[in-house]
Parts: structure tokens; sequence; C-alpha cells
């Protein structure tokens, strides 16, 4: 009866600790503990523990391994955290890394996280892992459709000055966090609750747990969140902190025309400043962002630009807002002026020699007015101005003159955007951008709803865009997107429609592929969140996805996507991955030429990625793929990728990884005939091969040395050449010389980081890549291995450069005149 009785009481009190939302009572204390690794202060005495942790992963609502216990106080500066985590020292995991990594790499870790305003759907989470290094995560909604894709939710490039001590104890590990309330934003009440989770990551395990227990079949973060009752008499503290620096440095580029030279001298700052307890004005005047990660560039064969990732901290840190309606591509501010290649094929042209050609915009200024009030109103407004630039020559009689490359130009986004219940929202955001002159300027409004149901079962989302550009092609266009599905549960399914008309045009702020598209998806999934014999986890994703051209009215292309990932119970992991394009497609775009279509040939792909158990010192990853295409013969697509990572200790780990990709059979646009000007297609072999190296030596917590090598070659061979009819289909073009194309790219990025102390920072860089006018001969080098040999005997561009960043907190001098 007994052995009966207790399988049944344990399941019921599971059930009841699952189905409760947990609450802690916070407690104010007078004298603030110490941060020292050690909750022997007094502060920490007679204070209520919130322990009891439920796994999330991989047994969900299973007890915790391993005891946490957790104590939570607060004064008029800050709140703090104490948290002991039981286990036996020597299993640990410590390694070091740098700030704001996502997987934490190898070691443990412990969170707190919090909702100040209580809506369910924004947060703040800090996390230290056992060797105490941060990550701070600003937690919001996700955007509705964008071109940009979805996010989960999770900013780890938001960044705040808080602090954190650990110590290894005889029976597991210790944290201590002081958190400000600089850092975060919360209402002025007397009386106030706030939304609470505390989470830990054992990585032997690979368990990760919950104090308020997080089910992974509940969509949402935050809305899972327990409660931190009676915080009283909470003031916002003075929130003005000034971001200095100075930065020095030399950089040499080699071109065509000669070598070019610029010492390097910078100096602004960053202010940051609390206008009242919601918003937050944040403002750079003349920004540096010449110690930011090279751009991973390719060759380009689609009819679109390239897109390229955000890494300057101004337009990553705190930028949720602007990016809810996913028209804020924020790589427009400041990127490559417009004229930078036609200023290069002037100099080819004309034989003068360049001697200045600036390849980013310079930022003038940058401000953003950002936050949430607690009535869940949130109001962004961003600001950035930047420079006219230049390129300068000089003609064989000596004198000189400058060609404008780029205007001086004003960007804008402003964003509202109102939490409802139910995790829902409804946000209006507008970007527009003003050039000097007759340039163009652009203008681009987006209106969207978000609702949730009680249950947070399901969703609706729909959203309504309009774009106006002005200049010598002045336009109009709309966007509008639809979609409803079911978000919880182990079976998800959903179905949207988005529509862009033919001249909607977001681009200035925004970026845009599909121009007069309309798509149709529909999707179904299956999750199993929890364990079983086999597998940890498993997910897996079926989707078919109808395209069609607007105006006019006709067919495009229909996918089948199917993805199934497997977790197993060592760890690794596979994925099979199916795509379908059953039917001929009628590509408009790749002709580069309005109302005309190529035909794109039907294919069938099936691939296998996985990896081995990431916990080992050896980790690899691996990815095999094969596409045939069913109406040519002896035309497959291919790709290969292998990658290694070891850890040789806690400081320092190594990781290689290559792919290869061959498309044998891939027809596109090759150029325009020399005589009727036309577009033509050519069929080509396309094969390309991108080899990566990175390397990460950690002093201490938060001194780092990071290398990254990589180098990306491409070759495409042409073998025929065609015509194309106006139903899209091919007929045969004399062969076209000298269209063969051999691109390789290559940069190295090392960084040396010091956070010397709280928001102070010595960055040391070193930036070498290919000169913007080395080419490798195709002809004479015809293999991968000709290729990375003849990358370094060609010119590269070198850059070095010292930056030095003090933060100094307001705050300070009042406590100090006080």
């Amino acid at each position: 009866m007994l052995r009966i009785f207790l399988p049944v009481f344990f399941v019921f009190f599971i059930s009841s600790a699952l189905a409760q939302t947990r609450s802690l009572v916070a407690v104010k204390v007078s004298h603030a503990p110490k941060l020292d690794g050690s909750l022997d202060d007094v502060a920490w005495q007679n204070v209520p523990i919130a322990n009891d942790f439920i796994a999330n992963f991989p047994n969900f609502g299973n007890a915790a391994s391993k005891p946490t216990e957790v104590k939570l106080v607060y004064d008029d500066e800050a709140i703090y955290v104490g948290a002991y985590l039981h286990d036996d020292p020597k299993l640990i995991r410590k390694q070091l890394t740098e700030r704001d990594k996502e997987d934490f790499k190898d070691a443990d870790n412990f969170g707190f996280a919090i909702d100040t305003y209580k809506d369910k759907q924004n947060g703040y989470a800090f996390i230290v892992t056992s060797s105490n290094v941060q990550s701070d995560i600003r937690i919001s909604s996700t955007v509705i459709e964008s071109e940009m894709g979805d996010n989960d939710g999770l900013d780890y490039n938001w960044d705040a000055v808080w602090d954190s001590r650990t110590a290894i104890v005889a029976d597991g590990w210790i944290v201590e966090m002081k958190i400000p309330y600089s850092a975060i934003r919360f209402s002025k009440k007397d009386i106030q609750d706030w939304g609470l989770n505390f989470s830990r990551y054992i990585r032997r395990l690979n368990e990760k747990s919950y104090w308020n227990p997080v089910n992974p079949k509940q969509d949402g973060l935050v809305n899972q969140f327990g409660d931190l009752k009676g915080l009283e008499n909470l003031a916002p503290p003075l929130r003005l902190s000034f971001l200095p620096y100075v930065s020095s440095g030399y950089q040499s580029v080699p071109t065509a025309s000669g070598q070019i030279n610029n010492v390097l001298r910078s100096g602004g700052m960053d202010v940051k400043y609390g206008i009242n307890e919601s918003y937050t004005l944040d403002m750079t005047l003349i920004p540096d962002f010449g110690q930011v990660k090279s751009d991973n560039v390719v060759l380009n064969l689609t009819p679109f630009e390239q897109q390229f990732n955000e890494n300057r901290p101004f337009f990553t840190e705190g930028t949720e807002l602007f990016n809810k309606a996913g028209i804020f591509y924020s790589r427009r501010v400041g990127g490559m002026p417009s004229g930078y290649f036609d200023a290069l094929q002037i100099a080819t042209d004309s034989g003068f020699t360049l001697h200045k050609n600036p390849s980013a915009v310079q930022l003038y200024n940058a401000t953003k007015f950002s936050g949430r009030n607690k009535d869940g109103l949130g109001i962004g407004v961003f600001n950035a101005v930047t420079a006219p630039m230049y390129a300068s020559f000089e003609r064989p009689d000596g004198s000189t003159f400058s060609y404008e490359t780029e205007p001086l130009a004003n960007y804008n986004v402003f964003v509202l955007d109102q939490s409802l219940k139910n995790r829902s929202f409804i946000t209006f955001t507008n970007t527009n951008v003003i050039r000097n002159g007759a340039a163009r300027d652009g203008n681009v409004s987006a209106l969207g709803l978000t609702l949730f149901d009680k249950t947070n079962t399901y969703k609706f989302q729909a959203k309504a865009n309009y774009s106006y550009v002005t200049g010598d092609d002045p336009h109009n266009g709309f966007l509008t997107y639809a979609g409803f599905s079911k978000v919880s549960g182990k079976w998800q399914w959903g179905v949207d429609n988005n529509i862009k008309s033919k001249r909607y045009d977001p681009n200035d702020m925004g970026i845009l592929f599909f121009p007069n598209e309309m798509n149709s998806t529909a999707f179904v999934s299956f999750n199993q969140f929890t364990a079983d014999k086999i597998f940890n986890l498993r997910i897996y994703n079926l989707s078919v996805e109808q395209s069609n051209r607007v105006a006019p009215f006709l067919y495009s292309n229909t996918l089948i996507r199917g993805n199934f990932l497997h977790v197993f119970k060592n760890f690794w992991d596979a994925t099979i991955i199916f795509q379908s394009q059953p039917y001929w497609q009628n590509d408009y775009y790749d002709l580069r030429t309005p109302g005309r279509i190529i035909k794109k040939t039907p294919y069938t792909y099936a691939g296998l990625f996985g990896s081995t158990d990431s916990r080992k010192k050896l980790y690899v990853n691996y990815g095999v793929g094969y596409a045939n295409l069913s109406p040519q013969k002896d035309d497959p697509y291919t790709n290969l990728q292998l990658g290694f990572r070891y850890r040789f200790n806690p400081k320092f780990s190594l990781s290689i990884d290559g792919e290869r990709q061959f498309d044998k059979g891939n027809i596109g646009f090759a150029g325009y005939d020399a005589i009727t000007s036309e577009a033509i297609a050519g069929l080509r072999s396309v094969t390309q091969f991108t080899s990566t190296l990175n390397a990460a030596y950690n002093f201490k917590a938060r001194m780092n040395l990071n290398v990254s090598v990589r180098h990306y070659w491409s070759k495409v061979d042409y073998k025929t050449f065609y015509y194309v009819k106006e139903d899209g289909f091919y007929l045969p073009h004399n062969f076209v010389a000298d269209a063969n194309e051999n691109f390789n790219a290559f940069n190295l990025d090392m960084f040396f980081t010091w956070d010397f102390r709280l928001g102070s920072r010595l960055i040391i860089a070193w930036k070498n890549a290919l000169g913007p006018d080395a080419a490798v001969d195709g002809l004479q080098h015809p293999k991968y291995t000709n290729n990375i040999n003849q990358v370094f005997n060609v010119p590269h561009s070198n850059q070095l450069s010292v930056k030095f960043v003090y933060y100094i907190d307001a705050q300070q001098f009042k406590k100090k005149k006080e």
C-alpha cells in the first residue's frame, strides 16, 4: 500500500507545484550585504528562502537534481540576490568565457529574472556562471512577421552595469548579485509587486531548472514567472551616466591606384539619462565602430543585397522596441556610401590617384529615447545624423578634387507599443530618412496587433505597412500580414498570409527581398519536450508555402519543408531536413528586368545535420545534404560541413569549421547581350568553400583574447548561355567569354578586451583583410588549395587600434556629496 501511495503523493505534489504561481516576500535591509561570495552577512539572516526548483529540461516536472536555496533582499540603492547551489565541488563546470555568451560554453550558471511592470511580456534577466562571468538579457515580445526574421524575444546585446561574486565551497558554490536600480526600470509606487524567477543550469547534466516552473509546452517565458511581493517605497534613482572614450590607431589599405594610409584618432562619448522612472535618453557623439567584428562577405549571385548582422553596440543595446515592427534594419545607418564603388570606377577609368574613399559613412551623433510606463505604454524615438562623405582624387597635374559618395542624412524611428491583457499588444512604428538636396527620401509606417487567448494557447497576429518614397522616382506601396496559430501544447499549427504590393519599398531604413509577392503558409509541428527512453527532445515541423506574384496575379512557386530535430539521451543530436519544389518556379527577380521571368527547375533536397555531446572536451558538428534536380541529368547539388571544437582547459578553447557547397546545375542571370541588351542566363557550376577558425583565451572573468579567422572562396564556371523566352524557358545563346568568377574573402579579427572596472573597458584590436582590389586569378589557380595559398600573396589591409572607455555614474558623485 505504501509503495502505491508514495508515487501518487509525489505526482500530486509536483502537479500542485506546477499549477500554482509561487511567491516570495521581499525583505528590506538597512545595511547592504557585502559581495564576497559568502552568505554569512547579517543581511542574509532570517530571510525567506526560495527553493524546490523544478526541472525544465530534459525532464520537465521532476524535482531538480541538486538543491538550490535563494535569498533576496533590497535597500534604497539595489536588489541583492544570494544563492547557495549545492553540489559536489569537484564536478562543477567552471570554464571562463567572454561576457554575454548565450550558451555559456562549459560552465554552470545561476539566473535571476524580474518583470518590474508585471505585464507578463517584458523583463530583465541577470546570469552569473560559476566562474563569475556575467550575462544580462532584455526579454520582450517577439516581432510580428519580418523580412529580417522572427526573434525569440531574448536580447543578449542589452548591457547593464551590475556586480556579482562567486565562490566554490565544500558542498557546492555560492553566487551573490547586486542589481542597482539604475540598471532597470520600474514604476514609482508605495508598495508594488514584480514578476520573479530564478534559474539554475547544471552543465554536466545539461539540466535547466526554475524556481517557478517554466513549462516548455507553454509559449512565452515572462508569463511563467512567480511573484515578488511587498516592495516598499522604491524610489527610482538619478539615472545619469557618461561613457567617454578615446581611440587611436593606424590603418593601411592597398588599392589599385596606390596605398592609402590613415592615422586613426577619435574621441567621443555616450550619455545615458533617465528622464523619469520609465523613460531613458541614450546619446552617442562621434561614435567609433572600428572595433567590431568584420562582416562575412560572400559572392552574391542573387538580385538582392546581402544582409549583414549588426555588431555595433549602440545599435544592438536596448533596441527591442525599435525592432518590433520588423522595418528597422540598423545597418542602413552608417553603412557603406552609395557612391563608394563609383569612386573606385572613376579612379580606374581616369587614371587619377585615389587618396581617400571612406568605406563607411561617419555618424555625427545618434539618440535613443525609450522605455515603458506603469500602464504598459512603450515609447521609442531614434534619431541619427550621418555626415556627407567624399572621395578625394589627384590629377596628373597635381590638382585635387572631391566626389560626394553619400549626402548628409537624417534617420528617424518613432514607436508606440501598448501592452494588453494576456500578453497581447498593439504596436505602431514609423521610420523616415531625409537626405540633403534632391536625393531620395523614404517614409514607412507599420501598425501591428498580437492577441493571445486567456489560456495562452492561440495567437492571432496582423500587420499593415505603408511606404512612401520621394526623389527621382516617387512611389508608394503597402504590406499586409495576418496569421493564426496554436502556440502551446505538444501539437502546434498555424496559417498565415503576407502580401507586398508592387511598389512597397521600406529599404531606406528596412530591408525587402521580394516585393510584389503574396505568400501563404501552413505549418504543423509535433513537440516532445519531456524525455523518454530514447530522446530528451523531439521537434518535428512540416510546412507548405505558396508564392504568387501580386500584380498581375500569377503563380510563382510552391515549397514543402520538413525539419525533424532529435536530441538523444546521450545529448547527441540529429536533424533531418527535407525541402521540395515540386513544380517549375517562375522567378520574377533574377533577370533584373521588370516583367520578365526565368524558370527554375523543380528539385528535392534532403540533409542530415547534427553534433556530438557538447559537454565533452572534443565536440564535433557535421552536415551532409543532397538535391536532385528532377528534369536535369547529372546536375546535383551537394553540401558538406564538418567542425571541431576542443577545450584544452577552462581558459582556452579552439574551434575549426569548414563547409563546401557544390551546385552543378545552377541557372541564373549572367549579364546582358552585347547587341540587344537583353538579359541572358547561364548554366553554371558554383563551388563555395568557407573555412573558419575561432580561438578564445580567457585570462580571467573579465579579461579575454578572441581571434577569428575566416576564408571564403567561390568559383563560378559557366557551361552554357541562354536567351530567356517570354515564358521563362531557354534558347541557346553563343558562349560568352570571361564570364567566370573567382572570388576570395579573408578576414582576421583579433580583440583583447579587459573590463577593468564596472562599465569600463580597454580594447586592443587588430583587423586584417584582403585589400579591396585584391584578386586571385581563377584560371591559374582553379582549386581551393591554390586560392587559399594565393590569398596570402596578395595585398592585405591592416588596422591596429586601441580604445579606452570609462564609465562614470553621476549617482556616485551624489552619494559622495551626501
